[in-house]
């Protein structure tokens, strides 16, 4: 009974300092003047210029239930929890597309409880005030592709030379995968590591129905 009250008491800690994290960062820039700043940058890439394959792509990598949820994903978090416990340390963020937008948005990337707090409250602002269209669009221009590209715009035009919206399946899978660790997985930096992580990507679009066995194989060879 006393290890729970005491847990309790750490969580609502973490969730009251986290909530005033939440409303200083709004105190400074509101949720819609920093989204109107975010859509005024040049290069802005909406929604309906991205390729079905890249969206689908980076659905099934980083947060294929992002349609279902309210900002965070429950079975996700649990997950990363588990993970996280057994290796006695941050290895996985169980984080939903919405978390990553707030994050990028407003705080440091800094694995600290109370700014997790603070991102949730805003991933539901977020849910509360956009689509799930808008938000995925807003994420894919405030994301780190490597090589110093800070949007996809910028990523398709560094990487090959063309607009999001003119990707081919391999360019937008191989695209969808960096984010994930861009200092690795950039093209530029390591083709060989940029290829298996396009692989892994390709994989999950097959795990979610979204490729069938024969395109997987025609995408990578395109790559040959």
């Amino acid at each position: 009974m006393a290890l729970t009250a005491a847990s309790l008491c750490l969580c609502a800690g973490i969730g009251i300092k986290g909530y005033g994290m939440y409303r200083k960062a709004l105190e400074k820039m509101s949720l819609e003047d920093k989204v109107a700043s975010i859509r005024a940058k040049e290069g802005y890439t909406t929604f309906d210029e991205l390729p079905e394959i890249y969206v689908d792509a980076v659905l099934s990598v980083e947060d294929h239930r992002f349609y279902g949820h309210v900002g965070i994903d429950p079975i996700a978090i649990a997950r990363a929890f588990i993970n996280d416990v057994k290796a006695g340390s941050f290895v996985e963020g169980g984080s939903t597309i919405t978390q990553q937008l707030a994050k990028n948005m407003y705080f440091s990337q800094d694995k600290e409880l109370e700014r997790k707090a603070a991102e949730v409250f805003m991933a539901f602002a977020l849910e509360r005030k956009y689509t799930k269209n808008e938000i995925l669009e807003l994420y894919v221009n405030t994301i780190y592709y490597g090589d110093g590209y800070y949007c996809i715009k910028d990523a398709s035009q560094g990487y090959f030379g063309k607009d999001p919206i003119d990707m081919t399946d391999y360019e937008s899978t191989l695209l969808a995968g960096v984010p994930n660790a861009p200092s690795k997985y950039a093209p530029t930096v390591n083709p060989g590591l940029a290829a298996k992580r396009q692989e892994q990507v390709i994989h999950r679009l097959m795990d979610c129905g979204l490729f069938t066995r024969e395109r997987a194989m025609e995408t990578l060879a395109a790559g040959a």
